[in-house]
């Protein structure tokens, strides 16, 4: 039996970690994205061991041995006294329990390197400059109706099987479920600093985690170690539909007025901000259904409290290659989609729950903060590594 002819629409992380391992079975790809660059927006992210594992098992181990850091551990602080809480062991010891690396990287470093592998193979069709604005299925497949930005006359993709991996605002996704986004009342603003114009107190190599009530920052090694990307969470009360809208440096500044010398000095650096609304809905009910499959934000977005959200599109592309299984081998399509739902939807429903309250742990306050604090220091950087085993220990 041939290989599948299969739409990827979205070329992000999810949907280009999908080709690669579809190509790889033997399917045929085509990956349509609406921009016409691939010049990505934001900074850093995290690959934890669930995650970098399946990318090296796609032969892109060298590539980010190269374009990532590894960071030796998270030391954890108080936000406003800058005493140690806590800490992770990462480096190492991450490998050694979990058997991949845990890395950060830039964001626009991970796009690329999955881009240059892509490119790299002839069989992966790549249409830029394409929106996706209808949907349809047949008995046997799905078209898509596809409009350029130059106005051209929509045309019409067939595919035996579309994957929507087009982000948190996903058109497709309503094919399937229709729960809305919903405001979390928090942003997240986020910059890169040079290595060089690090405080002094603070370690260039490690992963920073500064806890506070009702916020907090994070700031990790990234383009070979020369940057620093620098996240803070802080309330908000009203959200917006932009993706890294400007946001001015004075009134980041004045939410962390209290906070420690270093933390203050770090956030006194970036002279530009980019702010990104915290949104949040349920795991799509169902994740896939016909000939339709969401992936990624499409199907479950996880707010950032767990550093999950590549991870868990990049764990959903492994899982749905290896149940469609590949080309020659006798499919039943429909019973592989049931499958992705069921088992993608269950990892979905743990890991948003985690992260949710990782959010309330990160932002207690004077009453549970102490009992945190404590908590963190009794189970030790090994204890608190084993405590997310079901985790980072995932594998496809």
């Amino acid at each position: 039996m041939s290989g599948l002819n299969i739409a990827i629409v979205g070329a992000g992380i999810g949907g280009l970690t999908a080709a690669l391992a579809l190509d790889g079975a033997g399917h045929t790809v085509a990956l349509i994205e609406r921009r016409t660059g691939f010049s990505e927006v934001g900074a850093g992210i995290q690959l934890s061991p669930n995650a970098s594992r399946v990318l090296i098992g796609l032969g892109l181990g060298a590539a980010l041995r190269r374009a990532a850091s590894e960071p030796p551990q998270v030391v954890v602080r108080s936000l406003r006294g800058g005493e140690p809480i806590g800490g992770v062991a990462l480096g190492a010891s991450h490998r050694d329990t979990f058997g991949a690396p845990y890395y950060v990287i830039h964001r626009a470093d991970l796009q690329t390197l999955l881009l240059d592998a892509v490119r790299g193979r002839p069989k992966i069709r790549l249409l830029v400059g394409r929106d996706v604005t209808g949907y349809a299925e047949r008995p046997d497949g799905a078209d898509l109706t596809l409009e350029s930005g130059s106005g051209a006359r929509a045309e019409t993709f067939a595919a035996d099987l579309v994957i929507a991996a087009d982000g948190v605002r996903s058109r497709l996704r309503g094919h399937l479920d229709s729960q809305d986004l919903r405001s979390c009342r928090a942003a997240a603003w986020r910059a890169i600093v040079p290595r060089d114009a690090l405080p002094p107190e603070l370690d260039a190599e490690s992963t920073g985690l500064w806890l506070g009530a009702g916020r907090h920052v994070v700031h990790y090694p990234i383009r070979g170690g020369q940057h620093v990307n620098v996240v803070a969470v802080v309330p908000e009360r009203t959200g917006s539909e932009g993706w890294g809208q400007l946001g001015e440096p004075a009134i980041l500044r004045a939410r962390f007025r209290d906070a420690a010398p270093p933390l203050a000095s770090l956030l006194a650096i970036p002279d530009s901000w980019l702010v990104w609304s915290l949104e949040d809905r349920p795991a799509a009910r169902p994740m896939a259904g016909g000939r339709l499959a969401l992936m990624g934000d499409a199907a479950h977005p996880i707010l950032p409290f767990l550093a999950q959200g590549a991870a868990l599109a990049i764990e959903d592309a492994a899982v749905l290659t290896k149940l469609i299984g590949p080309a020659g081998a006798s499919q039943d399509l429909s019973a592989a989609l049931l499958q992705y739902a069921v088992a993608r939807s269950a990892r979905a429903r743990w890991v948003r729950k985690a992260a949710r309250a990782n959010g309330r742990t990160y932002h207690a306050g004077a009453l549970v903060g102490p009992i945190r604090n404590a908590v963190m220091r009794r189970l030790g950087p090994e204890g608190l590594n084993r405590r997310y085993a079901w985790l980072y220990g995932w594998t496809p």
